[in-house]
């Protein structure tokens, strides 16, 4: 009999914010798949779970998936779980799963934290239609191109909400790259999320701006939602 292969959603920040159907899996799962074992043992540990750990990656996926492939065959329970938030979403765990569910493994999703959705419904820009784009590419050209295509895009003739993650880094380079397309583009920038340091920054994408280079430097995971014509 095969095993189940869980995707659990686990926090985006805060520790409480985890379901006690997922504290259960993830008591119950033989093993547990993590994106970084570090990250993990520190939800594991405040949990009191006690599993061994199976490091997936980008780098080793393709060694690793016929190994846990194995297990999952010869009857095993695991639980896939990301550094935060859902798993596969812009994180490791797609390959996997595609390979599970070509091997008749049965996929269960353990619902949870999104920071997607969170940056989403604290935005105060238009729900639906939304679209994610994950984390955007480097190169200050390949970024401009992908905002000049979406400028006129429209789903089922709406502007949709834009929502995608960026280094703090290059945060203000990117906004700046969005400014020289729009300036009257709608924005918020949501900053370590259910974190102590949780902060929204909302307004007209050039406000914004001006008010993130007044700052000695930008911390934190950053998800950006904006939108053209909100």
């Amino acid at each position: 009999m095969k095993g189940n292969l869980y995707l659990v959603s686990t926090p985006i920040g805060n520790l409480e914010d985890i379901t006690f159907r997922a504290i259960k899996i993830l008591k119950e799962a033989d093993e547990i798949i993590c994106e970084s074992t570090y990250k993990a043992k520190i939800l594991l540990f405040h949990y009191q779970i006690e599993k061994p750990l199976i490091h997936l990656s980008d780098e080793n996926q393709l060694q690793i998936v016929p190994y846990i492939l194995e297990k999952l065959l010869s009857g095993k329970n695991l639980a896939l779980i990301s550094d935060a938030g859902t798993p596969v979403i812009s994180d490791p765990g797609f390959f996997l799963v595609k390979q599970a569910i070509k091997n008749g493994v049965k996929i269960i999703p353990i619902p949870g934290p999104s920071s997607i959705l969170t940056a989403l419904i604290t935005s105060g820009l238009p729900a639906q239609p939304f679209l994610f784009l994950g984390f955007l590419p480097k190169k200050p050209s390949e970024k401009r191109k992908i905002f000049k295509e979406l400028f006129d895009f429209k789903i089922q003739k709406e502007k949709p909400t834009i929502i995608f993650f960026e280094s703090s880094k290059r945060l203000i380079e990117t906004l700046e790259i969005i400014c020289q397309i729009s300036l009257t583009t709608q924005i918020s920038i949501a900053r370590e999320m259910t974190k102590v340091f949780e902060e929204f920054i909302r307004g007209r994408i050039s406000e914004v701006l001006k008010s993130l280079k007044e700052r000695k430097e930008i911390k934190g995971e950053v998800t950006v939602v904006l939108n053209f014509f909100a």
